[in-house]
């Protein structure tokens, strides 16, 4: 446990020398500097204290009481529930969790009902919870996972995650929080035909952001990049099998298709857009990166899945599968042909300012996509339900079907009302 003088200390830390003033800092005599650095790496184990689990959050946490959403995921239980999960706060170091539910398909959803905020006001350094998604597993458990760190990015991070062993119980319970790995995730899990389960766990290529730039953790180096973190226990371990780093590297979420040759088909975040990477061998190696010819799309989260018929989705920015304007014109493509050729083209939002598509195909086929539109100015978080035939059509032709339903917005528990 980090004694209150160490994070006394390490606010003089913070402030002369970690920052600008680096001339000085190279004059003092290296039994300083190295003491100074423990120090920091004592503030960056703050992290590794397990968070609190909020199950009956304050009025602050309310709905009408929020200023801003950038959503995480969506996910459905066997019996039909949808869990929401979305950031509040900031997309940075005061970020936190917040978890809802809706027993109507989406019409309407409950206010907060799990919170996960490592804010601490006595604190040296904000301690963040943010991003992750969710995840129904094989045996119908809802998984959350997180990633808490220090100041957004430590150079280390940290992906946890808390479970709900049934989610369609009137009373939710949830497992004490445990942390997997290093770094963070974004995208669900897939369950391989071999039957590993496999998390697709990013490490930025960054020694860390603000005071933690110095790099407190050169181990890490190697693992840096987009990894794959395995479980042939149904969840219970997980171990790193293989990573490759990106060019232009930015946050990485990533994900993979398993092919039918076995192969994993990956796409990865980079600054000039999504990269294909391969691997033959389950993930412990990878092809070199390079831009897929038939994809553009902005530095920007993506959904890629299979769906029950075998083909592929993805949804992406813009009018075109070879075109994009930024973050705006959020669509939806399929592939019949393992990402070779796409088609469709289901425009979910023409606005600008919509991002962060994740989803879920339900057992009749439908296919469910949560975004979040203008998260600083409005975080509004919205949902796309609809169909292969819709995706192929390139408009809702399929009963049932419906875009921009609210999740959330800020001010209001249910908007559609």
């Amino acid at each position: 446990m980090i004694r209150f003088a160490s994070a006394v200390f390490a606010l003089l830390v913070i402030s002369c020398v970690v920052t600008p003033c680096s001339a000085q800092q190279t004059d003092r005599p290296e039994a300083n500097r190295q003491q100074e650095l423990k120090v920091l790496g004592e503030v960056a184990d703050l992290a590794l204290l397990p968070p609190v689990l909020n199950t009956d959050p304050e009025p602050k946490y309310e709905v009408a009481n929020l200023a801003y959403g950038m959503t995480i995921g969506i996910e459905r239980t066997p019996k039909g529930r949808l869990f929401a999960a979305w950031i509040g706060g900031e997309d940075g170091p005061k970020a936190y969790m917040l978890v809802a539910k809706s027993d109507d398909d989406g019409q309407t959803w409950s206010e907060p009902l799990l919170v996960i905020d490592g804010r601490a006001s006595h604190l040296p350094l904000p301690r963040s919870v943010i991003v992750g998604n969710l995840w129904i597993d094989p045996l119908g458990r809802l998984w959350v996972f997180f990633d808490q760190t220090m100041n957004h990015f430590d150079g280390r991070g940290g992906l946890w995650f808390t479970r709900c062993d049934d989610p369609d119980a009137d009373t939710l319970v949830w497992t004490e929080p445990k942390r997997i790995w290093h770094g963070s995730m974004l995208n669900k899990p897939t369950v391989l035909e071999n039957g590993e389960w496999v998390i697709f766990a990013q490490l930025l290529q960054s020694n860390g952001f603000g005071p933690f730039s110095v790099g407190l953790f050169p181990e890490l180096e190697p693992m840096r990049g987009a990894n794959l973190l395995v479980s042939t226990d149904q969840g219970e371990t997980w171990t790193y099998r293989g990573g490759v780093k990106m060019p232009q590297p930015d946050w990485m979420e990533h994900r993979a298709i398993e092919r039918n040759d076995g192969s994993l088909w990956m796409l990865t975040r980079t600054r000039v857009g999504p990269m294909l990477s391969i691997s033959d061998d389950k993930g412990r190696t990878w092809s070199e990166p390079t831009l897929p010819p038939q994809i553009k799309h902005p530095a920007a989260r993506f959904h890629l899945r299979k769906l029950a018929s075998g083909k592929w989705l993805l949804v992406k920015h813009g009018p075109k599968i070879d075109q994009h304007q930024g973050r705006s014109q959020l669509t939806a493509w399929l592939s019949d042909d393992e990402g070779q050729s796409w088609y469709g083209g289901l425009m979910l939002d023409e606005r600008k300012g919509v991002s962060y598509p994740d989803g879920f195909q339900a057992p009749d086929g439908s296919i469910y996509i949560s975004y979040d539109w203008e998260r600083s100015k409005k975080g509004h978080i919205l949902l796309a339900k609809f169909t292969e035939a819709d995706v192929a059509a390139g408009k809702l032709v399929s009963e049932g079907s419906k875009l921009r339903q609210p999740i959330m917005v800020p001010g209001k528990l249910n908007p559609a009302e």
